[in-house]
């Protein structure tokens, strides 16, 4: 396990966080020293092929303006490539390379949480995707040869985009600043920062470091839903006491406050932590079916001892709330559960840890029933590291 950067080139990550983030882009030189990318140009075509793997091919000039073309791919696919101007991405690929989840360890000075995953593209000479922009912040870490990025203005939903192709590439592109980055450069990017990197020769090998960034509808929706899944026809507006009006027809203040607390018990606090820890650990992609409670059994549980080296699974996602009881909740892949703090720290705050450690931070029956699901499910396993 790798420990999270403390500078980004010569800035400290406070500073960076303080003065940068969700703020303005910033060029980060030699952040990563001479990184070169642990998986090859011909082992990404070889993830491409597989099904449970989200892969794509765009074109600049293809059979449409920017042809996007989904994976999985056949090993022909490759040999009908034009010599340039095309890029592979393959989605998630910390999910299935343990070197480059490795390197999520490092960007853990931002809350884990909000970690999403890394995409890696390949790009022959003048590759790129168009230029757009992302309503996410992103880290763009060049791991093999070299990419030429430009800059843009910021833009939203409204910004014109083109229409003759699946990728919202933008149909106006307005460069404020370009740099040439070479393998351990990043260039960080806020939301909505228009961008556009071209590759420089046929070598060239990006990790998109993104973050998730649920939209303010999509929180109210499924907060307001799961709400809505408990309430029946029975539950219904009321107003057994109201004083006699002098106009009929009017709305009065007391009406409106019954509809103000039909909001506030819908929307508690604890329903806010509840959800908002389930939502941010869910996976993004299918995980394999996982083990219910009561289909778990003993000879399920994998054997380790204080000397084994455990890790997580690094498609699982773990993060936690403090309870006023001095207790956790533990969130993993979308489920919760009620632990100590000593567990919930050392499972949401280490990729890689010891059997040792496992064992001390375990303090309750219910911690150590609730280590034997995770084992069981392969949401933490016995490994090396």
């Amino acid at each position: 396990m790798k420990s999270p950067l403390t500078q980004l080139g010569n800035i400290s990550t406070e500073d960076f966080i303080r003065d940068y983030w969700q703020q303005k882009p910033l060029l980060i030189k030699q952040a990563l020293p001479n990184y070169q990318s642990p998986i090859s140009p011909d082992e990404l075509a070889g993830l491409a092929l597989e099904e449970e793997i989200e892969s794509r091919i765009i074109l600049e000039n293809g059979t449409s303006p920017w042809e996007l073309r989904q994976g999985p791919f056949h090993e022909d696919e490759f040999s009908t490539l034009p010599k340039d101007k095309w890029t592979l991405l393959i989605q998630a690929a910390d999910h299935f390379v343990p070197e480059v989840a490795d390197l999520l360890d490092q960007f853990r000075f931002i809350p884990s949480w909000r970690l999403d995953d890394i995409m890696i593209s390949y790009a022959t000479n003048g590759g790129s995707v168009g230029p757009h922009y992302d309503q996410y912040d992103v880290f763009l870490l060049q791991a093999g040869g070299q990419r030429h990025w430009q800059v843009g203005q910021l833009c939203n939903s409204q910004s014109p985009k083109r229409d003759d192709t699946d990728l919202h590439i933008l149909t106006e592109f307005e460069e404020r600043a370009s740099f040439l980055l070479e393998p351990g450069d990043m260039l960080y990017l806020p939301p909505q920062v228009a961008h556009w990197g071209k590759a420089v020769g046929d070598d060239c090998i990006t990790y998109s470091i993104g973050f998730r960034a649920p939209s303010q509808a999509e929180i109210l929706e499924e907060l307001l839903q799961e709400h809505l899944s408990n309430l029946t026809e029975d539950d219904r507006f009321q107003d057994p006491a109201f004083s006699p009006q002098a106009h009929t027809g009017e709305i009065s203040q007391a009406a409106l406050q019954q509809i103000q607390q039909l909001w506030q018990q819908a929307i508690t606090p604890a329903n806010i932590e509840a959800w908002f820890g389930r939502h941010m650990t869910t996976p993004k992609y299918d995980t394999e079916d996982r083990l219910l409670p009561d289909e778990l059994f003993a000879d399920d549980i994998p054997e380790w001892s204080d000397e084994d080296t455990l890790i997580r699974d690094p498609a699982s996602r773990f993060a936690f709330t403090h309870s006023a009881d001095e207790q956790a909740t533990l969130f993993v892949d979308g489920d919760s559960y009620q632990t100590s703090p000593a567990l919930a720290h050392l499972l949401s705050d280490c990729s890689v840890f010891t059997g040792a450690a496992l064992s001390g931070a375990i303090q309750t029956n219910s911690d150590q029933q609730i280590v034997d699901l995770l084992l069981a499910n392969q949401q933490v396993f016995v490994g090396e590291a």
